[in-house]
């Protein structure tokens, strides 16, 4: 593939929700380029984007895929991102490294909720926008119910399209361009060529409604062009194209193109738009550039994409990795079209590649030259927030499961993995259900590692609630020295503090040697409580008095004796099982308020209050942990994927008694 000159390189980013068409469209831009002889289709499995084996199993995209497109002495990078929530960090990744983004609705389904999602983010992001209405040759599909429904949910969000249908749904044969006030009418057999003629009658009134409607938008964006339009002065074509850029970057305006991907219709406008009218990449002077995707090819190995933001990248050349300060040298840049690699002889400034078997490099790292640092800003990923307890089916694979999952961690930074010390389980955290089936599916395919996967246990502790004072006394004489420690403590509840130990021995009655002793004992027994076996909590002991034997008492002794002491108080004092209490903030359109809240005191949380965020509202709540192990799926399953939350430890407290009396059984029987 020849190299292209900054000023002709495009990177748009295809987003939207799930099957709404994002992949036919990169295959239909692929065919019109020449790229391909023939475009795949999604459930057969043979597309361009898709090549992964859980992709085509899957019948989804699970991760982006870059496929540059080469258009009128133009290169357009295109990442094809997925389109369900599990895999949102590919597309935040994606949109990193992007100068527009182009969000992908479905003529029936209309504004999905990945789509509104989107389209909130890139205007947060100031991200310019161009929606591409899909598959209006399907039954029940239109053009204006789509249009009503982006105003109703966006009313501040200037659409203009630019393109109007010809025909529906089975009858869709074509597009009317509003700019050149021409009609495309398509060949039928998907190859993409047209035959331009006048727009019918019956659509003229509507070209000249949505003409007024784009040179309202784009008079915004330059004052010559306002002055003119508010004079009733009609606008020239090339005023409206330069009106139309200027607004476009300023997100003044977002573009309507519309069409059918599996049909091969108005995809060639898209792309000719994007040439014309999208924004060049942004540069830099300094050498740079930013890894923004990580993929473990268990045959070539580790594979960094890149955006160059500044200078080139060549094969052989030595680059500087900011964040890891270390230097090293990086083979011959690629492009990947579905499974095959093409060399690039050089990737210059606003322009992505492949870069394989870095040693240092992850996602979000910036390559620049050690002379000049250089650390552009890294990539905000969705937080995972639902967990798992992990293990290998195979024992002795501990190892094995440790060093894929740092590898896969690599690929997706959106998963996370803990060990949990008082549970002793290795927890991973994804970000569905989806992903982590996935996840599991690449474990054994790329590393050869059986995993199971189960429901976190919840760490539970125990306390006492009453004080006692107990004696221990371990006594033992088999032949020769024997064992003695004898130990009176004052055990009760502690109520700022996990463990607190003293001593209030008079005349020697435990010589003071033995304390440390009589505390180490105490603190390995409270690692097993005599409840259910979890971690004990919140006690203070008081050493106040016992006794010893000049030549049988040792430090096991008394620590045995401490022991002893505690099982027996403990039992005593009135032990109550403890829970992890989580400080829980849920942000949700107002729409769903009442049911997150139901939800919530549902699962013994306690509402502390709310507040509002823009259309949002923020419920603030304390709730058990045991009770939010499955919260990722219920907040998706209440709101249709519009909630979030985030969770905080807050505090332990007693667990129910017929709750407890569960865990207790539980506990026992296992």
């Amino acid at each position: 593939m020849k190299t292209y000159d900054t000023m002709n390189i495009r990177n748009i980013c295809l987003v939207g929700h799930g099957g709404a068409g994002k992949t036919s469209i990169t295959e239909a831009c692929l065919f019109n380029s020449g790229a391909i002889n023939r475009m795949g289709k999604v459930p057969e499995g043979n597309t361009m984007s898709d090549s992964l084996p859980e992709e085509i199993k899957q019948k989804i995209s699970i991760s982006t895929s870059l496929l540059p497109v080469e258009w009128q002495g133009h290169k357009i990078n295109v990442l094809d991102t997925p389109g369900y929530s599990d895999f949102f960090g590919e597309v935040k990744s994606a949109l990193r490294v992007a100068e527009s983004g182009v969000v992908v609705l479905c003529g029936v389904s209309g504004v999905e909720v990945q789509a509104e999602l989107l389209l909130d983010l890139m205007e947060e992001q100031k991200l310019p926008r161009i929606i591409f209405i899909n598959k209006l040759d399907r039954e029940n599909a239109s053009f204006s119910k789509v249009m009503e429904q982006l105003k109703e949910q966006f009313p501040n969000t200037g659409f203009a399209p630019l393109c109007l249908p010809i025909g529906k749904e089975e009858d869709f044969q074509g597009v009317v361009d509003i700019l050149e006030e021409k009609a495309y009418y398509y060949d039928k057999n998907g190859s993409g060529k047209h035959e331009i003629k006048d727009i019918p009658e019956e659509l003229l009134g509507e070209v000249e409604e949505y003409r007024e409607i784009l040179a309202e938008s784009i008079a915004e964006a330059d004052d010559e062009i306002l002055i003119k339009y508010l004079d009733g002065e009609t606008l020239t074509p090339e005023e409206i194209n330069n009106g139309l850029k200027i607004a476009l970057e300023q997100n003044l305006v977002v573009p309507v193109i519309v069409g059918s991907a599996t049909k091969n219709i108005g995809v060639d406008k898209l792309l000719d738009f994007v040439i014309k009218f999208a924004p060049q990449p942004q540069v830099r002077e300094e050498r740079s550039a930013l890894i923004f995707k990580t993929l473990a090819d268990p045959y070539v190995g580790k594979m960094s994409f890149v955006r160059v933001y500044g200078g080139q990248l060549k094969g052989d050349m030595t680059v500087y990795n900011a964040q890891k300060e270390k230097e090293e040298k990086i083979g011959t840049p690629f492009i990947l079209l579905g499974k095959n690699q093409v060399s690039l002889e050089l990737v210059p400034a606003g322009d992505i590649a492949v870069l394989a078997k870095l040693q240092e490099g992850t996602t979000g790292d910036t390559l620049c030259t050690k002379e000049k640092l250089i650390k552009l800003d890294g990539i905000e990923l969705p937080v995972s927030r639902l967990p798992v307890a992990i293990s290998p089916k195979s024992k002795g694979d501990e190892d094995k499961l440790s060093n894929a999952l740092a590898r896969l961690i690599e690929e997706d930074p959106t998963l996370k993995v803990e060990k949990n010390p008082e549970t002793r389980e290795l927890i991973l955290y994804g970000m569905g259900e989806m992903h982590l089936d996935i996840l599991v599916e690449k474990l054994q395919r790329k590393f050869g590692v059986g995993v199971e996967m189960g429901a976190p246990r919840v760490p539970y502790r125990e306390t006492i609630k009453q004080s006692v004072k107990v004696e221990g006394k371990h006594k033992k004489q088999s032949g020769g020295h024997g064992q003695y420690g004898h130990v009176w403590i004052n055990f009760e509840p502690l109520y700022d503090g996990e463990f607190e130990f003293t001593e209030e021995i008079f005349g020697g009655a435990v010589p003071r040697q033995y304390f440390p002793a009589v505390e180490k004992g105490l603190q390995e027994a409270m690692l097993d409580g005599i409840l259910a076996g979890y971690p004990v909590t919140g006690i203070k002991a008081t050493l106040y008095d016992g006794s010893y034997h000049s030549v049988d008492s040792s430090e096991m002794a008394f620590k045995l004796a401490a022991i002893l002491a505690f099982r027996k108080g403990a039992e005593m004092a009135s032990p109550v099982l403890l829970e992890p209490i989580y400080e829980v903030e849920v942000r949700v359109p107002e729409a769903y308020m009442g049911d997150v809240i139901g939800d919530l005191n549902s699962k013994r949380g306690r509402v502390l209050g709310m507040e509002a965020d823009g259309k949002f509202q923020i419920i603030k709540a304390h709730v058990p942990l045991a009770e939010m192990m499955r919260y990722e799926i219920d907040l998706k399953s209440m709101t249709q994927g519009r909630g979030s939350f985030d969770m905080h430890f807050h505090k332990y407290d007693e667990v129910p008694a017929k709750i407890s009396e569960g865990i207790i059984k539980q506990a026992k029987e296992a």
